[in-house]
Protein backbone atom coordinates (compact mmCIF):
# COMPACT_ATOMS: atom_id res chain seq x y z
CA UNK A 1 0.00 0.00 0.00
CA UNK A 2 2.94 2.35 -0.69
CA UNK A 3 4.04 2.45 2.94
CA UNK A 4 0.53 2.99 4.34
CA UNK A 5 0.45 0.10 6.77
CA UNK A 6 -2.78 -0.93 8.45
CA UNK A 7 -2.57 -0.74 12.24
CA UNK A 8 0.11 1.96 12.16
CA UNK A 9 0.09 5.71 12.75
CA UNK A 10 0.96 7.85 9.73
CA UNK A 11 1.43 11.57 9.23
CA UNK A 12 -0.93 12.42 6.35
CA UNK A 13 -1.98 15.59 4.55
CA UNK A 14 -5.55 16.76 3.89
CA UNK A 15 -5.89 16.45 0.11
CA UNK A 16 -9.62 17.25 -0.18
CA UNK A 17 -12.57 18.16 2.02
CA UNK A 18 -15.80 16.31 1.16
CA UNK A 19 -19.30 16.14 2.63
CA UNK A 20 -18.55 13.03 4.70
CA UNK A 21 -15.11 14.04 5.93
CA UNK A 22 -11.58 14.43 4.65
CA UNK A 23 -9.47 12.67 2.04
CA UNK A 24 -5.96 12.19 3.42
CA UNK A 25 -2.88 11.28 1.41
CA UNK A 26 0.80 10.48 1.75
CA UNK A 27 1.28 11.68 -1.83
CA UNK A 28 0.61 8.27 -3.35
CA UNK A 29 -2.38 6.70 -1.59
CA UNK A 30 -5.61 8.33 -0.46
CA UNK A 31 -7.69 7.28 2.57
CA UNK A 32 -10.93 8.60 4.02
CA UNK A 33 -11.09 10.25 7.41
CA UNK A 34 -14.80 10.34 8.25
CA UNK A 35 -16.15 13.33 10.16
CA UNK A 36 -16.92 11.04 13.10
CA UNK A 37 -13.25 10.02 13.19
CA UNK A 38 -11.83 13.55 13.18
CA UNK A 39 -11.28 15.32 16.47
CA UNK A 40 -11.24 18.82 15.05
CA UNK A 41 -12.12 20.79 11.94
CA UNK A 42 -9.30 20.37 9.45
CA UNK A 43 -8.05 22.58 6.66
CA UNK A 44 -6.61 21.82 3.22
CA UNK A 45 -2.96 20.74 3.30
CA UNK A 46 -3.05 20.38 7.09
CA UNK A 47 -0.96 17.47 8.36
CA UNK A 48 -2.44 15.10 10.94
CA UNK A 49 -1.45 11.90 12.71
CA UNK A 50 -3.88 9.17 11.74
CA UNK A 51 -4.28 5.50 12.65
CA UNK A 52 -5.26 3.24 9.74
CA UNK A 53 -7.57 0.23 9.80
CA UNK A 54 -10.01 -1.60 7.53
CA UNK A 55 -13.68 -0.79 8.01
CA UNK A 56 -16.44 -3.40 7.86
CA UNK A 57 -16.44 -3.16 4.06
CA UNK A 58 -12.74 -3.92 3.94
CA UNK A 59 -11.76 -0.39 2.89
CA UNK A 60 -8.67 1.23 4.36
CA UNK A 61 -9.79 4.21 6.46
CA UNK A 62 -8.25 6.61 8.96
CA UNK A 63 -9.04 7.79 12.47
CA UNK A 64 -7.48 10.49 14.61
CA UNK A 65 -8.13 8.32 17.66
CA UNK A 66 -4.72 6.81 18.37
CA UNK A 67 -5.07 3.53 20.30
CA UNK A 68 -2.62 2.70 23.06
CA UNK A 69 -2.30 -0.84 21.65
CA UNK A 70 0.27 -0.89 18.84
CA UNK A 71 2.44 -3.35 16.92
CA UNK A 72 5.15 -2.77 19.51
CA UNK A 73 3.09 -1.84 22.57
CA UNK A 74 0.89 -4.02 24.75
CA UNK A 75 -2.15 -2.72 26.60
CA UNK A 76 -5.42 -3.91 28.08
CA UNK A 77 -8.41 -4.18 25.73
CA UNK A 78 -11.98 -4.98 26.73
CA UNK A 79 -13.69 -8.06 25.30
CA UNK A 80 -16.92 -6.93 23.59
CA UNK A 81 -18.01 -10.10 21.78
CA UNK A 82 -17.34 -13.85 21.99
CA UNK A 83 -17.89 -15.94 18.84
CA UNK A 84 -17.82 -19.71 19.18
CA UNK A 85 -15.13 -21.44 17.10
CA UNK A 86 -13.77 -18.08 15.94
CA UNK A 87 -12.45 -16.12 18.90
CA UNK A 88 -13.24 -12.91 20.73
CA UNK A 89 -13.42 -9.29 19.61
CA UNK A 90 -11.76 -6.57 21.67
CA UNK A 91 -12.16 -2.81 21.77
CA UNK A 92 -8.86 -0.99 21.27
CA UNK A 93 -10.52 2.44 21.13
CA UNK A 94 -11.42 2.68 17.43
CA UNK A 95 -14.87 2.21 15.90
CA UNK A 96 -14.17 -1.33 14.69
CA UNK A 97 -13.55 -4.19 17.12
CA UNK A 98 -10.44 -6.32 16.54
CA UNK A 99 -10.38 -10.12 16.52
CA UNK A 100 -8.33 -12.26 18.86
CA UNK A 101 -8.31 -15.60 17.05
CA UNK A 102 -9.24 -18.86 18.76
CA UNK A 103 -5.75 -20.03 17.74
CA UNK A 104 -4.38 -17.62 20.36
CA UNK A 105 -6.93 -18.51 23.06
CA UNK A 106 -7.09 -21.50 25.44
CA UNK A 107 -8.06 -24.81 23.87
CA UNK A 108 -11.25 -25.06 25.93
CA UNK A 109 -13.84 -22.33 25.34
CA UNK A 110 -14.97 -22.71 28.97
CA UNK A 111 -11.95 -20.61 30.00
CA UNK A 112 -12.16 -18.08 27.18
CA UNK A 113 -12.75 -14.54 28.45
CA UNK A 114 -16.31 -13.33 28.91
CA UNK A 115 -17.71 -10.07 27.55
CA UNK A 116 -16.39 -7.36 29.85
CA UNK A 117 -13.16 -9.22 30.56
CA UNK A 118 -9.85 -7.60 29.71
CA UNK A 119 -7.04 -9.04 27.60
CA UNK A 120 -3.48 -7.74 27.53
CA UNK A 121 -2.82 -7.63 23.78
CA UNK A 122 -0.60 -6.36 21.01
CA UNK A 123 -1.55 -5.67 17.38
CA UNK A 124 -0.62 -7.91 14.48
CA UNK A 125 -1.91 -8.77 11.00
CA UNK A 126 -3.14 -12.09 9.64
CA UNK A 127 -2.08 -13.74 6.37
CA UNK A 128 -4.58 -11.58 4.47
CA UNK A 129 -3.20 -8.37 5.96
CA UNK A 130 -6.18 -7.81 8.26
CA UNK A 131 -5.65 -6.22 11.64
CA UNK A 132 -5.83 -8.64 14.59
CA UNK A 133 -4.80 -8.65 18.23
CA UNK A 134 -2.74 -11.24 20.09
CA UNK A 135 -2.53 -11.86 23.85
CA UNK A 136 0.70 -11.23 25.69
CA UNK A 137 2.94 -14.20 26.43
CA UNK A 138 5.30 -14.68 29.34
CA UNK A 139 8.20 -14.40 26.91
CA UNK A 140 7.09 -10.88 26.03
CA UNK A 141 7.28 -9.94 29.72
CA UNK A 142 10.58 -11.63 30.55
CA UNK A 143 12.63 -9.43 32.88
CA UNK A 144 9.95 -6.72 32.99
CA UNK A 145 8.08 -7.79 36.15
CA UNK A 146 8.08 -5.60 39.24
CA UNK A 147 9.80 -7.34 42.16
CA UNK A 148 7.38 -8.15 44.97
CA UNK A 149 8.53 -7.35 48.54
CA UNK A 150 8.68 -10.09 51.19
CA UNK A 151 6.15 -8.13 53.24
CA UNK A 152 3.43 -9.34 50.85
CA UNK A 153 3.46 -12.81 52.43
CA UNK A 154 -0.10 -13.79 53.47
CA UNK A 155 -1.48 -10.49 52.17
CA UNK A 156 -4.50 -10.16 49.91
CA UNK A 157 -3.68 -9.43 46.27
CA UNK A 158 -5.69 -8.57 43.14
CA UNK A 159 -4.80 -9.27 39.55
CA UNK A 160 -5.98 -10.23 36.10
CA UNK A 161 -5.38 -13.61 34.46
CA UNK A 162 -3.32 -13.35 31.28
CA UNK A 163 -2.36 -17.01 30.90
CA UNK A 164 -4.08 -20.19 32.07
CA UNK A 165 -3.75 -23.95 31.58
CA UNK A 166 -4.21 -27.19 33.51
CA UNK A 167 -1.00 -26.62 35.48
CA UNK A 168 -2.10 -23.22 36.73
CA UNK A 169 -2.79 -19.59 35.89
CA UNK A 170 -0.54 -16.56 35.71
CA UNK A 171 -1.84 -13.15 36.74
CA UNK A 172 -0.58 -9.60 36.46
CA UNK A 173 -1.31 -7.87 39.76
CA UNK A 174 -2.32 -4.24 40.15
CA UNK A 175 1.26 -3.48 41.17
CA UNK A 176 2.79 -5.24 38.15
CA UNK A 177 3.91 -8.42 39.95
CA UNK A 178 3.81 -11.86 38.34
CA UNK A 179 1.58 -14.17 40.32
CA UNK A 180 1.25 -17.91 39.77
CA UNK A 181 -1.85 -19.84 40.89
CA UNK A 182 -1.15 -23.58 40.96
CA UNK A 183 -4.11 -25.76 40.02
CA UNK A 184 -4.24 -27.09 43.59
CA UNK A 185 -4.76 -23.54 44.88
CA UNK A 186 -8.06 -22.90 43.11
CA UNK A 187 -11.52 -24.47 43.11
CA UNK A 188 -11.94 -23.90 39.38
CA UNK A 189 -9.80 -22.80 36.48
CA UNK A 190 -10.21 -19.03 36.09
CA UNK A 191 -11.03 -17.54 32.71
CA UNK A 192 -8.47 -15.68 30.65
CA UNK A 193 -8.92 -11.97 31.35
CA UNK A 194 -10.74 -12.59 34.64
CA UNK A 195 -10.13 -10.32 37.64
CA UNK A 196 -9.32 -12.39 40.72
CA UNK A 197 -8.57 -11.78 44.39
CA UNK A 198 -6.28 -14.15 46.21
CA UNK A 199 -3.76 -14.51 49.01
CA UNK A 200 0.03 -14.46 48.66
CA UNK A 201 1.39 -17.80 49.89
CA UNK A 202 5.00 -17.34 48.77
CA UNK A 203 7.31 -14.53 47.67
CA UNK A 204 10.07 -16.07 45.56
CA UNK A 205 13.69 -14.97 45.25
CA UNK A 206 13.13 -13.65 41.73
CA UNK A 207 10.41 -11.28 42.98
CA UNK A 208 7.46 -13.27 41.62
CA UNK A 209 4.73 -14.58 43.91
CA UNK A 210 2.62 -17.68 44.36
CA UNK A 211 -1.05 -16.99 44.99
CA UNK A 212 -3.91 -19.05 46.40
CA UNK A 213 -7.57 -18.50 45.55
CA UNK A 214 -8.64 -20.88 48.30
CA UNK A 215 -9.96 -19.52 51.63
CA UNK A 216 -7.97 -19.93 54.82
CA UNK A 217 -8.56 -23.30 56.51
CA UNK A 218 -10.78 -21.79 59.20
CA UNK A 219 -12.86 -19.88 56.65
CA UNK A 220 -13.09 -22.97 54.45
CA UNK A 221 -14.41 -25.06 57.35
CA UNK A 222 -17.18 -22.51 57.99
CA UNK A 223 -18.02 -22.39 54.29
CA UNK A 224 -18.18 -26.22 54.10
CA UNK A 225 -20.34 -26.38 57.21
CA UNK A 226 -22.76 -23.86 55.73
CA UNK A 227 -23.00 -25.90 52.54
CA UNK A 228 -23.71 -29.11 54.47
CA UNK A 229 -26.38 -27.38 56.56
CA UNK A 230 -28.05 -25.98 53.46
CA UNK A 231 -27.97 -29.43 51.82
CA UNK A 232 -29.72 -30.94 54.86
CA UNK A 233 -32.36 -28.20 54.80
CA UNK A 234 -33.02 -28.81 51.13
CA UNK A 235 -33.30 -32.60 51.60
CA UNK A 236 -35.51 -32.88 54.71
CA UNK A 237 -32.53 -33.41 57.00
CA UNK A 238 -31.27 -36.49 55.14
CA UNK A 239 -27.91 -37.07 53.46
CA UNK A 240 -26.93 -40.17 51.51
CA UNK A 241 -23.25 -39.79 52.41
CA UNK A 242 -21.45 -41.04 55.53
CA UNK A 243 -17.90 -41.41 56.82
CA UNK A 244 -17.69 -44.64 54.78
CA UNK A 245 -18.68 -43.02 51.47
CA UNK A 246 -16.28 -42.86 48.53
CA UNK A 247 -14.39 -39.52 48.70
CA UNK A 248 -14.86 -38.96 44.96
CA UNK A 249 -18.63 -39.30 45.34
CA UNK A 250 -18.62 -36.79 48.21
Amino acid sequence: MDNLQVGAIHKLRVERIIDTGYVLTNGKVEVLLHLSESQEQLELNQEVDAFLYHDKKGQLVATMTLPSVRFDTFDWAEVVEVVKNLGVFVNIGIQKEVLVSNDDLPLFESVWPKVGGMLYVILDTDKKGRLIAKPVTEGDFEGEWEAAPNALQNKSINGRVFHTNKEGAVIITEEGYRGFIHHTQRKREPRLGEWVTGRVIAVKEDGTINVSLLPLKQEGMVEDADRILQYLKDNDGAMEFSDKSDPTEI
